[in-house]
This record gives C-alpha cells, sequence and structure tokens, in this order.
C-alpha cells in the first residue's frame, strides 16, 4: 500500500478546526470558564502542531494548492459567520450575540468547507 501521509485538504480542515477552536475563545473570556479556556488553548496548539507536521511531509504539488483551499476557507468561515449572525438577529436572542454568532458561524463555515471538499 502507497498511501500518501497526508494531503492539502487535510491541512486546511485542520487549520479550519483550529480556526474554530480560537473562535469559541471569547465565549469562554466572557463567562469565565478558565479551564475550559485553558483545555481549548491546549487543543488548538495540539491541532496546530499536528498540522505543521503534516505541511513539513506535503510535497510541492500540494504545497501550491494550499493558498486556494485556505482562501475556500476564509471565504465560507466569514460565510457561516454572517449566516449565523444573521440568524440570530432575526430570532432575536441578542445576548452574547457577538460571540456565540462567532463560534457558531465558525463551525457552519467549516461544515460547509468539509461538504464542498467532499464532493470534490
Amino acid at each position: 500500500m502507497n498511501a500518501q501521509p497526508t494531503s492539502p485538504e487535510r491541512i486546511s480542515l485542520g487549520a479550519g478546526l483550529c480556526a474554530i477552536m480560537l473562535a469559541t475563545l471569547p465565549r469562554y473570556v466572557a463567562g469565565g470558564h478558565d479551564t475550559r479556556l485553558v483545555l481549548m488553548l491546549g487543543g488548538a496548539v495540539a491541532i496546530l502542531v499536528v498540522t505543521a507536521v503534516q505541511w513539513r511531509w506535503l510535497d510541492q504539488a500540494g504545497r501550491q494548492r494550499l493558498p486556494g483551499l485556505f482562501a475556500r476557507l476564509a471565504g465560507l468561515l466569514a460565510l457561516g459567520v454572517v449566516l449565523a449572525l444573521g440568524w440570530y438577529a432575526a430570532v432575536g436572542t441578542a445576548q452574547g450575540l457577538m460571540a456565540v454568532g462567532l463560534s457558531h458561524g465558525a463551525t457552519l463555515g467549516l461544515l460547509l468547507y468539509a461538504v464542498t471538499l467532499w464532493r470534490r
């Protein structure tokens, strides 16, 4: 079996997962959840390290595909945040709107990104 140890899609998903973990931090800071905050930061660092190792294993062709994947990821993360903020504004739940909208929207954006990768 001659399988590749990594792919640009896997690296971009790892970066997206790290981004949504960081997007949840304002909720934990506002809520005073220090233990969860530290655990989330530790998890983000672990995912970042694994993603960096996978990037080192990636061949040149895969590295050239990463900027396009990161651009699509950023666009879908932004779309997810806009959709979540719009949803929460429409249903009238304004308490903690920015923190909740950011974390839920980033999660929605990463899910949309994963689905677009799966379709290809």
